[in-house]
């Protein structure tokens, strides 16, 4: 018989203050309320996680997004990556800005600082976006649909920003500009200062020489989104023994209104569609595995398997911990990592748990788990898959 799970206890330590702030007061004053902006947040040499020279290697891979935005003579231009090393600007030349997405997902450094701000769900935290700007470097006033923090790496970088309302944009340009933008605050950002702005509110920054900002964003789902995947999903798992068909044994001829929707066939598609409903276990499911898929381009090396022994032998020594690509949720008695749901027997279920929270497991906590097959199957399975590492 298996040992059975204790609960993993509840947390009971504050997260670290963004400097002078506790995180309760943040979150209780001005998350999705207003404007924040924070000196020395975070300690000036925590806040850039690369330099330039790996960053502009970074925009030359194929397996990162990225963009370079310029306003060359007055002329907003947008390309995207990836970039040969020529077609990078030397940061001498003003007016220019490279955008590398993900960069958590590339960088050891960047994945940590993401999680510094992990007192908000794992479920809503998108990714850490990495600007490198020229003198006069920026990507014009804009506005996002998400909560974003930024965070000032580098140099100095002056933001303006402007409460909701106008949001018509500057027609014939490739970037989302606003047509007017009237700033109500001003603020040059230093190394470790940090802004933080709710969804909505227009922005505008403009390097004071080169900089470097670190971009934390926020995933929202919009209903129409969420559904679109929902209902594709749902679409793709339709039981095939039941799917009546439209039959009409009793039709009689219409002339003159052939091309008109017979009732019949309007009333029972009608009925279909309306007296259709998911079923709550689907529902459950697929939220779990709609906010673990990784985006499009993530992509995860396969590794070689081990033998069950020789795997068993190498946690001991090492221990567990999750790739920095991977997103890994729990919800009840489920766990969920990219894109995948995972039923599974108690013990496994609360180590599936604390890997997900603490994205590790040390060696002295593995405990009875090495001795359990469910366990050491799935994990097997997972270091093959390049979601988990040992060592």
């Amino acid at each position: 018989m298996s040992p059975v799970a204790s609960p993993r206890p509840a947390p009971t330590a504050a997260p670290p203050p963004l400097g002078d702030i506790a995180i309760k007061d943040f979150l209780r004053d001005y998350w999705q309320k207003q404007p924040l902006l924070i000196r020395q947040a975070l300690p000036a040499d925590a806040c850039a996680p690369l330099d330039v020279d790996t960053l502009r290697a970074l925009a030359e891979d194929d397996g990162v997004e990225s963009r370079l935005i310029t306003a060359f003579r007055g002329a907003w231009q947008l390309q995207h990556g990836p970039f040969e090393s020529d077609d990078l600007p030397a940061l001498s030349r003003k007016r220019w800005t490279l955008l590398v997405q993900g960069v958590d997902l590339h960088v050891d450094a960047a994945h940590e600082l993401l999680g510094r701000f992990r007192f908000l769900p794992d479920a809503r935290v998108d990714d850490l976006m990495i600007s490198l700007a020229s003198d006069q470097g920026g990507v014009g006033p804009h506005v996002d649909a998400y909560d974003v923090f930024l965070l000032q790496a580098w140099g100095a970088r002056r933001w303006q920003i402007a409460p909701p309302g106008k949001d018509q944009l500057k027609p014939g340009l490739p970037l989302k500009i606003l047509e007017r933008f009237e700033p109500t605050q001003e603020w040059l950002l230093g190394p470790g200062d940090l802004l933080y702005l709710p969804p909505g509110w227009a922005h505008d920054g403009v390097a004071q020489g080169p900089c470097m900002t670190a971009s934390i964003g926020f995933r929202a789902p919009s209903r129409n989104e969420f559904l679109r995947e929902f209902l594709a999903a749902c679409a793709d798992e339709l039981d095939p023994l039941d799917d009546p068909r439209f039959t009409d044994p009793t039709r009689r001829a219409s002339p003159g209104r052939s091309a008109q929707i017979p009732d019949d066939l309007h009333g029972v598609l009608g009925a279909w569609a309306r007296h259709w409903r998911p079923d709550p276990s689907a529902i459950e499911r697929f939220i779990g595995c709609y906010l673990t898929e990784p985006k499009p381009s993530v992509w995860f090396e396969s590794q070689p398997l081990p033998s069950p022994t020789t795997l068993v032998r190498r946690i001991a020594r090492t221990g567990l911990r999750l790739d920095r690509r991977a997103r890994m949720l729990y919800r009840g008695d489920r766990v969920f990592i990219n894109g995948e749901a995972i039923d599974s027997d108690p013990l496994t279920q609360a180590a599936l748990v604390q890997l997900a929270e603490d994205r590790l497991i040390a060696p002295d906590a593995l405990g009875a788990l090495l001795q359990h097959s469910p366990f050491v199957d799935l994990i097997r399975q997972w270091v093959g898959h390049g979601w988990v590492r040992v060592g």
